[in-house]
C-alpha cells in the first residue's frame, strides 16, 4: 500500500497543438493536450521534436506527439509545498535611507 504513494507513476502518450507567437503584441508558447487530460502538480510533460524557431512577426502552430508523466502522490505533495516558498521569491522588497517627494 505504502508503495503505490511512493512508486505509482503512469507514463503516456498524447498528441498536442503548440501554439507560438513572436511579435510587437506578444511572445508566447502554449502547448495544448489533446482530449480531456489535466496536468496536476508535479506531472512533466515532454514535447517530442526538432526545436522551434519562429521568426519575429509571426505566429504559428505545430501538432507534435508529447509524453506526459504523472507524478506520485508523495510528489504531488511535495511540489505543493516547496511551490509556497518559491513564489516568495517573487517579491521584490527594498528598504533605502532615502524618500522621495
Amino acid at each position: 500500500m505504502i508503495g503505490m504513494f511512493l512508486s505509482d507513476r503512469r507514463v503516456f502518450d498524447v498528441d498536442c497543438t503548440i501554439d507560438i507567437e513572436c511579435s510587437i503584441d506578444s511572445f508566447h508558447a502554449h502547448v495544448e493536450l489533446e482530449g480531456d487530460i489535466q496536468i496536476r502538480p508535479g506531472d512533466q510533460v515532454l514535447v517530442h521534436g526538432d526545436p522551434i524557431e519562429v521568426p519575429y512577426g509571426e505566429r504559428r502552430q505545430f501538432v507534435r506527439r508529447a509524453t506526459v508523466t504523472r507524478a506520485t502522490w508523495l510528489e504531488q505533495q511535495w511540489t505543493r509545498l516547496t511551490a509556497h516558498f518559491e513564489l516568495t521569491e517573487l517579491y521584490d522588497l527594498s528598504f533605502s535611507g532615502r524618500r522621495d517627494l
